[in-house]
């Protein structure tokens, strides 16, 4: 089958396409670089012409509150009347584990709208929820600096290698449309400031971890199991620790 992977050319959706690749179908990665723009709607009736499924990956350039509200919302707007237009006949969009827990953060008041246009599109579609990727641990840690010291609440997080991401993605892209969620985590629960903490040693990154049962995750407030997933998720193999092993 024909998938579109919108984002296609970032970490996630250039894995999706090798992924899809391999196992025959015709996979497009779709970005501005490759000619397509959804905030501008250029490119999208030629790149969905003959596709079956839309896979989106894509993530906003700035994490901002109002720009990232207009990023998912024009971008989803766009794609999802493009794909009407298309005849195509499955939606899939990667979201976050926790994101209508964290409704405090601009960034997931933003994936929330970005789902609640998926679900009202008349689209059949699935949406996967994944933990935090093992690559964005430095990532977790910059929001949470302040000169020297990162902040961090002591709640559970279940990461995930990004690899195991793209095959949980493509496995639901050419499956059946699931028209809710399909939530995807890595195999170990850490302790978020421990996990944080582990990951900066290993870099050799000086910066002090500090556990602040009061310090924010992406601008919103976290309880113990706001970050992992429910009962029903599907685990992933890859061990943070083998992949920490790997990056040195």
């Amino acid at each position: 089958m024909k998938v579109v992977v919108i984002g296609g050319t970032g970490l996630i959706g250039s894995k999706l396409v090798g992924k899809l690749s391999e196992h025959g179908h015709e996979a497009v990665a779709a970005a501005p670089n490759t000619g397509v723009n959804t905030l501008t709607g250029e490119g999208l009736a030629e790149v969905l012409e003959g596709a079956s499924v839309v896979v989106d990956v894509s993530n906003s350039p700035s994490f901002a509150d109002d720009a990232v509200m207009d990023f998912f919302r024009t971008s989803t707007t766009n794609l999802l009347k493009a794909e009407t237009e298309a005849g195509v006949t499955h939606h899939v969009a990667l979201s976050v584990v926790g994101t209508d827990r964290l409704q405090e953060s601009g960034y997931f008041r933003a994936k929330q709208a970005q789902e609640e246009l998926i679900q009202a599109s008349g689209i059949p579609y699935s949406i996967v929820h994944a933990t935090q990727f093992f690559e964005f641990m430095k990532g977790i840690a910059d929001m949470s600096t302040e000169g020297d010291t990162v902040r961090l609440a002591p709640v559970k997080i279940q990461p995930i290698y990004s690899d195991d991401v793209a095959a949980a993605v493509g496995r639901t892209a050419v499956g059946s449309p699931v028209n809710g969620v399909v939530e995807v985590a890595g195999p170990d629960v850490f302790q978020l400031d421990e996990l944080i903490r582990k990951g900066l040693a290993a870099k050799g990154d000086p910066r002090t971890v500090v556990t602040d049962p009061q310090a924010p995750y992406s601008g919103a407030q976290v309880q113990e199991t706001t970050l992992v997933p429910g009962p029903d998720a599907h685990i992933a193999e890859t061990r943070f620790a083998d992949w920490l092993a790997q990056q040195k």
